[in-house]
């Protein structure tokens, strides 16, 4: 069973990476946790993904408040674990959350050109492209949680 732990003391230090070829779509540990430090402000979220009481992912999300949205910022999965729709799941709680907390009805997200295993997850959980990209991340939203 997939779950979502707050990361902090006793968790941080997970040693979690992505493939080789996965690298340049995905943020390492580290840089996910500045980027939550960095967002601590707008009530940042990063979570551990847990199967059982095993670590296999990383994820986090934040407030965009100017914009009346959640970013739904990281996600990943262990290279050894990956293949089994564990960042669906994932993905699927981090949602959950958000619409539990109700501060916004809408998510935005961007994900890497060419990722093409991220953009197909982000449209099953209804996520459409926005037409709109910074850099070489394409933007999608989700309207409604």
């Amino acid at each position: 069973m997939v779950r979502l732990a707050p990361i902090g003391p006793d968790n941080w230090r997970e040693e979690l990476a992505v493939r080789e070829d996965q690298r340049r779509f995905v943020s390492d540990p580290n840089r996910i946790l500045a980027r939550a430090y960095a967002h601590r402000a707008q009530r940042s979220q990063a979570k551990l993904i847990l199967e059982g009481e095993t670590p296999v992912g990383m994820l986090l999300y934040f407030d965009w408040p100017e914009a009346g949205q959640y970013v739904f910022s990281q996600l990943f999965i262990d290279r050894r674990y990956q293949g089994r729709g564990l960042g669906g799941a994932a993905a699927q709680l981090a949602l959950e959350e958000m619409r539990a907390d109700g501060r916004f009805e809408k998510v935005c997200l961007c994900y890497v050109e060419g990722d093409e295993p991220a953009r197909r997850l982000y449209e099953r959980l209804g996520f459409r492209p926005t037409g709109e990209a910074d850099g070489d991340e394409i933007i999608m939203a989700l309207d409604h949680l």
